[in-house]
């Protein structure tokens, strides 16, 4: 502690304790040591690095112009078998995911094993990728649509599914416990107690995943899941870069008009 004003001292204040101080100075040498590491252990090659910018102008130029001959011939039948691929995969994790989220919640189940058994099935779809889902149900389903659907379903079921149980577990008790004191069943409890508070976080979260599943749909091809992901691996393959070029401006496109509406769709819901 700093001496009393009467002796003359001055106070000075420092933003960290020595402890912290050198907590961070921990930090920030572990970090070094990592990222030196890190760039020796993936073999960094110099000379690949001094022509990149020259090679991806050249990649660039070989994609433009685009080919635009090839949008109705090819990608817009893949497009639309992206929406298609998104959305039923999107409908079909709510409705794996929302039995699930109820049984997470620990507000509305009392189970401490259901509670953790349903943690552990959305840990375990989001743990794994939506490409390596996509690499299991080809394997199983063969390539299509098909395998794109449940990929993208089996991917969403965790994140649906996490987010709308805490958003169950976040419900006041008031209303819930008025409906109960006037031995409401408990099919009643939740249209008229629970939904109308997690109704908005509902809406929200189905729209977000939605619009993360378009983007993923769209690289499930590479894979062999359908979608457009197809037509750019074929163009890929056989380096047409021009169709390339139009794939991913499509694919750029179609990213930034489903972001401008479910935003739109949302500020109007919630």
């Amino acid at each position: 502690m700093s001496a009393p004003a009467s002796t003359g001292a001055q106070r000075t204040w420092q933003r960290f304790t020595p402890t912290e101080r050198v907590a961070r100075s921990m930090v920030y040498i572990v970090t070094a040591v990592a990222v030196v590491w890190s760039a020796r252990t993936v073999e960094v090659i110099p000379e690949f690095l001094y022509d990149a910018p020259e090679q991806t102008a050249d990649l660039f130029k070989r994609m433009w112009p685009f080919d635009w001959g090839f949008y109705p011939k090819v990608v817009h039948e893949t497009l639309i078998e992206t929406f298609h691929i998104a959305t039923l995969g999107t409908i079909l994790a709510i409705v794996l995911a929302l039995p699930l989220s109820f049984l997470a919640a620990r507000n509305f189940t009392s189970n401490p094993f259901l509670n953790i058994l349903a943690q552990f099935i959305f840990v375990s779809s989001r743990s794994v990728n939506s490409l390596i889902w996509a690499l299991l149900f080809v394997a199983v389903f063969g390539p299509g649509a098909l395998s794109g659907v449940m990929s993208i379903a089996f991917r969403s079921i965790g994140f649906i599914g996490k987010l709308f149980g805490e958003a169950l577990e976040e419900a006041q008790t008031g209303p819930i416990e008025a409906l109960t004191a006037t031995g409401a069943p408990r099919s009643m409890i939740l249209v008229k107690g629970y939904w109308p508070q997690v109704e908005p976080a509902f809406w929200s979260v189905a729209l977000l995943r939605w619009d993360i599943n378009i983007r993923e749909s769209a690289v499930l091809g590479l894979v062999g899941a359908g979608g457009i992901g197809v037509a750019l691996d074929a163009a890929l393959n056989n380096l047409y870069w021009d169709q390339v070029g139009l794939i991913l401006a499509v694919i750029f496109a179609v990213v930034v008009v489903t972001e401008i509406v479910t935003s739109a769709i949302r500020s109007r819901i919630i």
